[in-house]
């Protein structure tokens, strides 16, 4: 049975449309959520649950959205997760993107900090609310 250690949450925007973030360079991550995870009375086989939203508004043509979450703060930090959705020229409404990760066994230090971006394959696509991004820390 796992054992609570910690939890947080990074709440960017609350409700639908309540932000209009563009994405102004193609396929280059932007941070939308960013936790740091205290360590303090760690047990054995630590794991981390991460889950999370963000909507977007898309442009009218064919685009790819990709989450990605690293256990850092840069783009280039050791990825735990990464999912592309591609939507097509009919969606005219905002999509929320939900997704759920694992970190098993990471290393442990005083700190775990974990950042999630948003990146798009064309331009035109606004974040556009809600933005959640939490986590907790688990051990035996």
């Amino acid at each position: 049975m796992g054992t609570y250690v910690d939890g947080r949450t990074s709440q960017n925007a609350s409700f639908a449309n309540s932000i209009a973030i563009p994405i102004l360079v193609v396929d280059t991550p932007q941070l939308f959520g960013q936790i740091g995870l205290i360590t303090d009375g760690v047990g054995t086989n630590p794991r981390v649950i991460l889950k999370g939203t963000i909507s977007v508004q898309l442009p009218l043509a064919l685009v790819g959205i990709t989450v990605t979450i690293v256990r850092g703060t840069l783009a280039t930090d050791p990825l735990v997760y990464s999912a592309t959705s591609t939507f097509n020229l009919s969606i005219l409404a905002p999509q929320v993107i939900t997704f759920s990760a694992d970190d098993f066994l990471p290393t442990i230090t005083p700190q775990l900090t974990y950042t999630a971006f948003i990146s798009s394959n064309l331009l035109g696509t606004i974040r556009v609310g809600p933005e959640s991004f939490d986590g907790i820390l688990v051990s035996d």
